[in-house]
């Protein structure tokens, strides 16, 4: 009980207001995170219904494309997305296109259905699963009100950027420094702290970490997505198995790329707008 006592002065029992104000604090944290994943929900959404449910005319991996395009336009048109933020998409969805290429072309995986919109074995909507991350990484620095406290200078983090997303394409002909780049990760972000609102209450945790949690979740988004066939590993050919969980290595290093261009663009964006 609350309170105890009778006839005397009440007792509150202490910690439950604050226990309370977590907890609501969590639901408006969790309801921001899920605005704020629309267009990823609706990928896998439509990944498990098109699963599911064959569609009619065209194959399946095309009507993915159509509701990746149709959702996109919708969000652009409803205001869920900005000009600016579309543009941080489009920009992602061409990088993603570009490592798929070469992935399948080295056999790292394949997406073994037909469709009319594939090229070089790789269907264009999976570039909007690279997307999805922008879009998500966009809207909840919008919605939380995301600041960067002790960013590094342009210059430690473009060539990091860079170093990270090479080294998806160079590690097949030379060695694979993945360890080395996360490391050097910490080095550069030990300091830098990522701070958000919620329920005008502000919250701060390590960079760092942040890219962990991410990276993390997209891995199980991974094993939803393999699971109903957006794409398949060779050790998936015969029966769906749970992808290694060493893969939160290379989706940590390509959420840290993300947040990278992200960042950057945002913060040279904030330096040409002018302040009211």
């Amino acid at each position: 009980m609350g309170v105890f006592g009778k006839g005397k002065r009440a007792y509150r029992a202490p910690g439950r207001g604050r226990v309370r104000h977590a907890f609501a604090q969590l639901v408006r944290f969790g309801w921001q995170q899920a605005l704020s994943c629309v267009f990823p929900v609706v990928i896998f959404s439509s990944l498990a219904l098109t699963q599911l449910v064959p569609l009619p005319w065209i194959p399946r991996y095309d009507w993915l494309l159509v509701i990746c395009l149709s959702m996109q336009a919708w969000m652009l048109r409803t205001g869920l997305e900005t000009r600016d933020e579309l543009k941080v998409i489009t920009v992602f969805h061409l990088i993603g296109l570009a490592l798929e290429l070469f992935k399948v072309h080295m056999g790292s995986w394949a997406y073994p259905e037909a469709g009319w919109s594939k090229i070089g074995g790789v269907p264009l909507y999976s570039g909007f699963m690279y997307a999805s991350v922008a879009s998500y990484l966009c809207q909840a620095w919008r919605r939380l009100a995301v600041e960067l406290v002790r960013w590094p200078s342009f210059w430690l983090v473009a060539p990091l950027a860079a170093a990270i997303y090479l080294n998806f394409f160079v590690h097949h002909y030379w060695i694979d420094i993945r360890w080395w780049l996360s490391a050097l990760v910490l080095l550069v972000f030990w300091r830098t702290w990522v701070t958000f609102e919620v329920g005008r209450q502000r919250y701060r945790m390590p960079l760092a970490l942040s890219f962990v949690l991410i990276g993390f979740f997209i891995w199980i988004a991974e094993n939803v997505a393999t699971f109903f066939g957006a794409w398949q590993y060779p050790d998936q050919s015969a029966s769906w198995r749970f992808v290694h969980f060493g893969k939160v290595s290379s989706w940590l290093l390509l959420v840290i790329v993300s947040f990278l261009i992200v960042a950057t663009l945002k913060r040279v964006k904030g330096r040409h707008t002018p302040r009211s």
